[in-house]
């Protein structure tokens, strides 16, 4: 009986890789948050997972496997999650005001990898902007920077 039972439990741990990341590991609600914006205007276009990938890899230092990994720990915590707040205040406690005001760019990096910015998406960013304590006018900053880096120029309004 308890062979079976052992045989049970290893059929179904078998399958699943084991967790690359603590639950608690900033890297994940980052990869969350990002997910969120890239979903915020209902679409989710092939440039904003390339660019996503590439600011993961690159910020982290992953190779493929691991970056797949904290993609889908990204994925499966905000699946999870029913607002920006659970990332934000974990963020906001393990990160300095200039790192928080780099996410913030970040996420507009993922908003403008597709050449557009759509009205969800700046709410979207506003809210988790607020919520890290960036203020508007650096949110506006790192906004206007990002489409800079995207070869869309500066933008000029205040919104």
């Amino acid at each position: 009986m308890f062979d079976r039972l052992q045989a049970f439990f290893q059929s179904v741990t078998q399958d699943r890789p084991k967790a690359v990341f603590a639950p608690d590991d900033p890297r994940i609600a980052v990869a969350a948050l990002c997910l969120q914006v890239m979903e915020a205007d209902g679409i989710v276009r092939d440039a904003e997972t390339e660019k996503l990938r590439q600011i993961l890899r690159e910020q982290y230092e992953l190779d493929d496997t691991t970056l797949n990994a904290l993609i889908a720990a990204g994925q499966d915590a905000e699946n999870e999650a029913v607002d920006y707040y659970r990332f934000t205040t974990e963020l906001k406690r393990q990160l300095s005001e200039e790192q928080r005001q780099q996410l913030v760019g970040v996420l507009w990096d993922i908003v403008y990898a597709d050449g557009t910015r759509s009205e969800m998406e700046d709410h979207a960013i506003w809210r988790v902007a607020d919520l890290l304590g960036v203020s508007g006018r650096e949110r506006i900053v790192q906004r206007q920077e990002a489409a800079e880096r995207a070869g869309l120029g500066a933008i000029d309004d205040a919104t």
